[in-house]
């Protein structure tokens, strides 16, 4: 499911192209338990409307005061707020923090096409940052593939990490995350509600509408259609995993093939020892090379000595985020 949050820059493009005015506020800096990370967004509208937050509630009003100003002057600024603990407790801290947000009206200051560019680029799943020199306040946006592995954009890029960098301030914006899990097993109940709970936007596969219930899985999106096929209509991308656990060649190997051929950064399977050489030789015979079979993660999950189902998916959650944040 994704985070109503995570429109916010659409939300200021639409308020500013109706011309109720526009400004976007961003969480640049934090120091103690501040109630919302870095990269975190309000949007203000010149009707004092708001959507998003920097704070969790406890600065918001000063930030809205703050963003009419810049709506009038035309000019951006950033602030700087310390939560005190008792605000920081009404927002469900244990302590407070201090906190830095960069107001930005849009227009005057963020070019109306360089946030459409934006909004496209997170509307087509494709990995942006927007750039601000604070000094003299000129922006821009880079890809992912603008930057060089190893080098400190597409370490940002990597670990979803907004920030600054000297006086420029990196605003990542990466795709949601997406998990399709093939196979509505006993492992999968544990494994998409973990899922959800660490961002994922999260579909179960299984044609095998007995399996693939909404009474086995309550209020997940299930889809029955063959797992290539389904695969195929949801879409597959580099901020992708994809998990099959059917121990059935003609479910799992259809999803394979269809995820091998794809850019995801995770493919976890199912499976023995002696099941995977079954799967590697099936998949040899098919003209996958050893470096493409090697991409599969198998037997799946870390080697935590996992028993019971929820241990399981606790292991393959495991393995996912070390090849998100590592890689690999």
């Amino acid at each position: 499911m994704i985070h109503e949050y995570d429109n916010i820059p659409e939300i200021a493009l639409d308020w500013h192209r109706i011309g109720k005015g526009a400004v976007l506020a961003t969480v640049v800096r934090t120091w103690g338990s501040a109630p919302r990370p870095v990269g975190s967004q309000l949007a203000v509208s010149g009707e004092a409307e708001i959507a998003g937050s920097v704070s969790g509630g406890c600065v918001e009003s000063a930030v809205v005061v703050e963003a009419t100003e810049a709506l009038e002057d035309g000019r951006s600024r950033i602030l700087e707020f310390g939560v005190s603990d008792d605000d920081a407790f009404n927002v469900g801290l244990a302590c407070g923090g201090t906190i830095r947000v960069m107001v930005e009206p849009v227009g005057t200051q963020i070019p109306e096409t360089m946030l459409s560019e934006l909004c496209v680029a997170r509307a087509e799943r494709r990995p942006v940052a927007y750039i601000v020199e604070t000094p003299s306040w000129n922006r821009r946006l880079a890809g992912k593939s603008d930057a060089i592995p190893g080098d400190a954009l597409y370490e940002r890029f990597v670990s979803d990490a907004s920030g600054f960098s000297g006086e420029t301030f990196v605003a990542i914006h990466n795709p949601p995350l997406r998990m399709a899990v093939v196979g509505a097993v006993h492992i999968a109940q544990p494994l998409v509600v973990m899922a959800r709970l660490a961002g994922y936007d999260v579909v179960v596969i299984d044609p095998r509408e007995a399996f693939g219930s909404q009474a086995r899985f309550p209020g997940e999106r299930i889809l029955h259609d063959w797992p290539d096929e389904a695969l195929t209509a949801r879409g597959l991308d580099a901020r992708t995993a994809v998990v099959t656990l059917t121990h059935d060649p003609k479910l799992d190997d259809p999803a394979i093939v269809t995820a091998l051929n794809s850019n995801v950064f995770y493919l976890g399977c199912l499976g023995s020892v002696r099941t995977h050489a079954k799967r590697v030789a099936r998949l040899a015979k098919r003209g996958f090379a050893d470096s493409d079979i090697a991409r599969i993660h198998a037997p799946v999950g870390l080697d935590i000595g996992s028993k019971s189902p929820a241990e399981i998916a606790l292991s393959i959650m495991a393995e996912i985020t070390k090849a998100l944040r590592r890689g690999g």
